[in-house]
């Protein structure tokens, strides 16, 4: 995928599904979207995931399909939303094709225009493996600023790795303006 036109955010559809267990089941990446030990992922144990999520949508969390040109290449959440605080964290997966065009850092952007605007929320936060520097960029792009770490918090790939968080204040990303996302 080269310069994409259009990256939009949307509901999950059937023809998704391959893409997505794909994402889900990628080895390479597993620790960075998991807390739990990788595995093989079936097909079978996928689509029961799938459906238990579906089943259990938590009020206030939010799942799209990340979608270029009509194409799903991964998705993007809301979870763990607090209606009182009014915050919520963010998650997003994209296939290995899409990574490192920009794809992610539009993803995000849509996503924090819509909890802000649409879900009136007035905080976000998130969770990166630290030698995740593409990620990292793309959230600093969107207005993410570093709050802190977890020192050697997680087991990635044969070592311990920090875990960076990052968090943007909707009045931050307000006074940004237009220009500015």
């Amino acid at each position: 995928m080269s310069s994409p036109r259009s990256v939009t955010l949307r509901a999950r559809a059937e023809a998704d599904l391959d893409v997505l267990f794909r994402l889900a089941a990628d080895l390479a990446t597993w620790e960075e979207r998991n807390e739990s030990p990788p595995a093989p992922l079936t097909r079978v144990a996928f689509d029961a995931r799938l459906a238990l999520a579906d089943e259990d949508q938590e009020p206030g969390n939010v799942r799209f399909v990340v979608d270029v040109d009509g194409v799903a290449v991964g998705t993007i959440s809301l979870f763990e939303s607090n209606a009182l605080a009014r915050h919520a964290e963010v998650g997003i997966a994209l296939v290995p094709e899409a990574r490192g065009q920009g794809i992610g850092t539009l993803a995000i952007s849509q996503l924090v225009e819509f909890a802000f605007v649409r879900r009136n929320l007035r905080r976000l936060h998130l969770q990166a493996i630290a030698s995740n520097a593409g990620a990292i960029r793309a959230y600093e792009k969107v207005g993410f600023v570093v709050e802190g770490r977890r020192r050697d918090h997680a087991w990635v790939r044969g070592a311990y790795e920090d875990i960076v968080l990052m968090g943007i204040l909707r009045s931050e990303w307000s006074a940004r303006g237009a220009e500015g996302r």
